[in-house]
């Protein structure tokens, strides 16, 4: 399944992370898009970067069987965030993993969140292979 993956990219920790949890899919089977393997070494990220990277991203999402979000945090990436509007709009089969306790609201991460994902978000990244598996 080719699968787009989305989360948190901005620290060493969350970077590490997505690349575990890419490397565990592709080990699955699944063709993986990470959109933290196509931003620059140097860091820097100018206008045209953004523009660009923005495009291929939903080029890329477009092209995806499902998406999958990682929802670690206190809150969700914001970016991830709209990424998962966007594939919510178009139809994607999406899937959510949540290894953190914290969460931004009683009950819960966001209503919004939670309903685009209509309950499909995992604590471990065993389950969510058997999810996306099944």
């Amino acid at each position: 399944m080719r699968l787009y993956l989305a989360g948190p990219l901005f620290c060493q920790a969350e970077r590490e992370f997505n690349e575990r949890l890419a490397s565990e899919l592709r080990a699955e089977g699944h063709e993986v898009f990470l959109p933290q393997e196509f931003v620059p070494t140097d860091g820097v990220y100018d206008e045209a970067f953004l523009l660009e990277a923005y495009a291929r991203d939903l080029e890329e999402i477009d092209a995806a069987d499902a998406f999958v979000i990682v929802l670690d945090g206190r809150v969700p990436d914001e970016g991830a965030c709209v990424e998962l509007g966007y594939a919510l709009a178009r139809g994607k089969d999406l899937f959510g993993l949540k290894t953190d306790v914290r969460v931004s609201e009683r009950g819960g991460d966001n209503a919004m969140i939670r309903g685009a994902l209509r309950g499909r978000v995992h604590g471990d990244i065993p389950s969510l292979i058997d999810a996306l598996s099944q």
